[in-house]
């Protein structure tokens, strides 16, 4: 890969705006900043949906700090790219926009309810339609059939922001390709993506059959065919640290774990002792201005999170500098922050989310009930999107028309010009896709409203 073809500012559309005092990956992140996917992040969930605690992260809030972790992982390695000679002055700029572009919409595919809601729609094509039955009306082509069986957030992103989010036509937010190519934190489609693959980047799926053509002119124009962008894993390595040390500090403000038990954590045999006398460390120094010694948890909290990251940070860059010939070869399969001198760390916190923070029965319960909407939801609109006429007006006079006319404008645009203009795909196709980009772009409360407004639950 070449940083020269990495960077490019061509856009699926030529731009119809004139050129102004930003470059064009900084006008990226203005589109995506101001674009209404990202205003709803402030209503979906992070860990703990419809939390009542102002302080807690949603994912709107989690996103705004993988943005600005990831622009200062760039703003690292920018540095060191053009000490090297690597890129030109001005470049590393460039570096920085698109990584907090990809930061702030990482998440904008995630249905409400976070990883649950994802859950729930695999289940539901599983356990409604079948894979035998997707088989057959696909005409065996399983990519088609295994994008709704492994249904994906991270596809979801792609396709929100080349083409849900209609503005003027069906190119959605019309980003560079140099950010679209960022954006795809994993390249394997559906029927190639395998958990237990030896590549991270091909573990999951990273973008549905509808993108196909979007992603083959993707790669061509920036070189990355097959492979990952490079600061694609800056992004990935600040999504990581922040989820990982943050969902710990949302767990201390609602007073599911203790600062005291966090400590001893740290302390005990689970952890590199370097790894946690540098946590331990940055904190005091942190905490060394306090005017007490008796603070409360929170401090504590926000202090080792800030602290965390801060060991973090320095150390994803040295990974991305020591592994960097293989990243621009395309050959490096793993993720900087597991690469790195502080994986006994991220394995702790990994451990600590799943037994301690994730998994407390408010939360358990809260989960059960977003799998239940998302399904009854699904059940409810795939009666609609199976019968919304291809053309003309919506019919209300029967019950299946009453629930397509609920159907988004947007939504019913987006479907009825794949139909037109992709004749060759399945029809049906297009139909599950309709259902799963309206759920998707639900916030957790609107689809809890929605959900007894139609159920009377």
């Amino acid at each position: 890969m070449k940083w020269a073809n990495l960077l490019n500012t061509n856009r699926p559309r030529p731009s119809t705006m004139d050129p102004d005092h930003r470059a064009e990956f900084e006008r990226d992140f203005d589109r995506s900043i101001f674009s209404t996917p990202v205003k709803r992040l402030q209503d979906k969930a992070q860990v703990f949906p419809l939390d009542p605690h102002d302080a807690v992260r949603t994912r709107l809030t989690h996103s705004l700090e993988v943005s600005a972790v990831a622009r200062g992982l760039a703003i690292s390695v920018g540095k060191w790219l053009l000490n090297k000679k690597d890129i030109k002055p001005g470049t590393e700029r460039q570096i920085e926009a698109i990584a907090g572009t990809c930061g702030i919409i990482h998440d904008l595919g995630n249905p409400p309810f976070g990883h649950v809601g994802e859950e729930a729609i695999r289940e539901w094509f599983e356990k409604r339609i079948g894979i035998e039955t997707l088989r057959k009306q696909f005409a065996g082509d399983e990519q088609r059939v295994q994008d709704l069986m492994k249904f994906e957030g991270n596809s979801q992103t792609l396709r929100l922001v080349s083409k849900l989010q209609i503005l003027a036509d069906f190119n959605g937010l019309n980003l560079t390709f140099g950010t679209l190519s960022t954006a795809r934190k994993y390249i394997a489609r559906a029927d190639e993506a395998d958990k237990q693959h030896v590549d991270h980047g091909k573990s999951k799926p990273g973008f549905f059959a509808s993108e196909n053509k979007l992603i083959e002119r993707v790669e061509q124009e920036t070189g990355t065919a097959g492979v990952r962008n490079p600061i694609t894993y800056l992004v990935e390595a600040a999504d990581d640290m922040v989820y990982l040390v943050a969902d710990i500090e949302d767990g201390i403000k609602k007073g599911i774990v203790t600062w005291k038990q966090i400590d001893d954590a740290l302390r005990g045999t689970d952890v590199d002792d370097k790894s946690a006398k540098a946590v331990f460390d940055m904190k005091d120094r942190i905490l060394k201005p306090a005017v007490t010694k008796d603070l409360p948890d929170d401090v504590h909290g926000a202090a080792f999170r800030t602290a965390a990251i801060g060991v973090l940070v320095p150390d994803a860059v040295d990974t991305f500098k020591k592994h960097y010939d293989d990243i621009m070869m395309g050959k490096y399969t793993g993720e900087l922050v597991l690469g790195g001198n502080h994986q006994s760390l991220i394995r702790l916190f990994k451990k600590l989310g799943h037994t301690v923070i994730y998994c407390t029965p408010p939360n358990l319960k809260l989960e059960l009930m977003g799998r239940k909407i998302i399904q009854d939801l699904m059940d409810l609109f795939w009666d609609g999107a199976s019968y919304l006429p291809t053309k003309g007006t919506i019919k209300t006079d029967s019950y299946k028309g009453r629930i397509a006319a609920l159907f988004s404008r947007n939504y019913r645009d987006v479907f009825r010009n794949s139909v037109e203009t992709q004749p060759e795909v399945p029809e049906l196709y297009h139909r599950y896709q309709l259902v799963t980009d309206y759920v998707c772009g639900m916030t957790d409360t609107f689809a809890r409203r929605l959900h007894r407004e139609l159920t009377n639950a």
